[in-house]
């Protein structure tokens, strides 16, 4: 198979000011590309219209550029695979969702929250709830009388078999789809398309050949190589990150402002430290010295991170 050209992307969602943690993430997906002569893309995942903000989006880019994270295409500057803005390509995945519907394979799920985390109903090791599939075998009159109290979420139905991948950092990974997962939600109750089916659309649309994001979305890669099959889209490499963490063993989180990059970037007149941190994180250097990103790049083509501090 003809290896295609290096494209990776950074996608944050616009729901506050990024932290550390997202600084990492950006890092990480920018320095292979960069490395090694592909192209950067920026998408703002901005489905939810509750949470996301422009002005949000925008000082994500100024901050992406003060530590010298450029990109190729997406974003402000646009480009030829837009809109960059996932508020903007809602055409796109009803498409989509139209072509796994004509597969039948999708069904309407009235289920309420409290429902599908009853303790009755199969839970993942970490205590979320396993979809039983109890909507699948509704009949069109138990759709009309449940419909009348509730709106659906929609779900595609998944096969009761194994999906397979290699992470290029953390290794083979497993899941069968049926029981470690159930068939999942591709577009809410109240009309948003949900993530999974977005980002196939969007990855696959775009052209994306690498994708670096954290290891909390490492068990979501499965339902989304599943699409990738259904909708006949090549899928990328994926390489999942460990996450950055706050010196009590919490995720960083943009609602509580840990490490807010506003307050990092106040406390340095450069980006030069806080790289040189990431990067000794990373274990591209073996003790923390100030850097710049181009710098990190070079060192990135001889040394692949190793992660040891994390």
């Amino acid at each position: 198979m003809e290896q295609r050209p290096l494209r990776g992307r950074f996608a944050p969602s616009p729901s506050g000011r990024m932290h550390l943690g997202n600084l990492f993430c950006a890092l990480m997906a920018w320095l292979p590309v960069r490395a090694f002569g592909g192209e950067m893309v920026l998408r703002i995942e901005d489905l939810d219209p509750d949470r996301s903000k422009m002005e949000y989006a925008h000082q994500m880019e100024d901050d992406l550029l003060w530590f010298g994270l450029d990109w190729d295409e997406g974003g402000s500057k646009g480009g030829p695979h837009g809109p960059y803005y996932q508020s903007q390509r809602q055409e796109l995945y009803a498409e989509c969702f139209r072509r796994l519907e004509e597969k039948g394979l999708v069904y309407p799920c009235y289920c309420t929250r409290s429902e599908l985390h009853d303790a009755q109903a199969p839970h993942r090791e970490d205590g979320s709830p396993v979809y039983s599939g109890r909507c699948r075998s509704l009949t069109p009159e138990e759709q009309k009388e449940r419909a009348a109290r509730r709106s659906p979420a929609f779900r595609l139905e998944v096969p009761d078999r194994d999906v397979f991948f290699t992470d290029g950092y953390q290794g083979e990974y497993r899941e069968n789809l049926a029981q470690d997962c159930g068939d999942f939600i591709i577009r809410r109750s109240d009309g948003v398309y949900a993530y999974q089916l977005a980002v196939v659309v969007d990855d696959g649309e775009m052209g994306i050949t690498q994708v670096v994001r954290g290891c909390d979305l490492l068990d979501s890669t499965p339902r989304q190589l599943y699409l990738y099959e259904l909708l006949g889209y090549p899928a990328p490499e994926f390489y999942h990150i460990p996450l950055l963490l706050s010196p009590t063993g919490r995720r960083l989180s943009k609602r509580d402002h840990d490490k807010d990059l506003g307050y990092l970037r106040s406390c340095h007149k450069g980006p030069e430290p806080i790289l040189g941190e990431l990067g000794h994180t990373a274990g591209l250097l073996d003790r923390q010295e100030p850097v710049t990103a181009k710098e990190l790049a070079q060192v990135f083509r001889e040394k692949p991170p190793s992660f040891p501090n994390l």
